[in-house]
């Protein structure tokens, strides 16, 4: 049986571990490279290895940038009074691709998780307390999901912002039915949560 080439399976073993791929996937993926001109795999190498360096996370709201302040923290037309908080950077990408969000954000690097030892010390509380001590904000959203983790997260937020802020808005995005559904195919946490922040009409 042929073996397969050292630095051919150390590629493949590297390219594994990115989320999504298999053993499989990653040799399809090396085996496409090898085939890529030289100068296109020397510019991809040459990406990968600038990422680090020219990336960086912003100050104001901690999402990967290529600036400090990111774009959308150094926008002049956004709103100052409002605060998105989000916990991961994708969730802050989904909510710009939208591009009807006009406030700032803020990420909190995760969510509340006792099962997997993820404790408040996780989070980015002191740096949030940091932000919101500036007086400018007068809401923050909480943008967190709909799992457990994310309402215990939430919880948590609420009460350490409304203890020390009790002048700041604490909202929440809407729960419930989505659009285009029916109420026969809904499960039953998302019906308590449709009944539980009913709007009025």
């Amino acid at each position: 049986m042929q073996r397969i080439p050292e630095p051919l399976k150390i590629l493949v073993d590297q390219i594994a571990r990115l989320p999504g791929l298999g053993p499989k996937s990653a040799m399809r993926a090396a085996m496409t490279l090898l085939k890529w001109p030289e100068a296109e795999t020397m510019r991809l190498g040459k990406n990968i290895y600038e990422l680090r360096s020219s990336l960086h996370l912003c100050g104001e709201c901690g999402a990967l940038s290529d600036t400090d302040p990111c774009s959308v923290c150094s926008d002049p037309l956004r709103s100052d009074a409002v605060l998105c908080l989000v916990s991961e950077w994708d969730s802050l990408l989904t909510l710009e691709e939208g591009g009807f969000f006009k406030g700032k954000y803020f990420i909190l690097g995760g969510l509340l998780s006792p099962l997997d030892s993820r404790s408040a010390d996780y989070l980015e509380m002191d740096r949030l307390m940091q932000r919101l001590e500036r007086g400018e904000v007068q809401e923050l959203i909480l943008a967190l999901g709909a799992t457990a983790e994310a309402e215990a997260t939430a919880v948590y937020v609420r009460e350490k912002v409304s203890a020390r802020y009790p002048q700041i808005k604490v909202t929440r995005l809407a729960q419930g039915i989505p659009l285009g559904a029916e109420v026969k195919f809904m499960d039953k946490e998302t019906l308590r949560q449709s009944l539980q922040y009913r709007q009025e009409l």
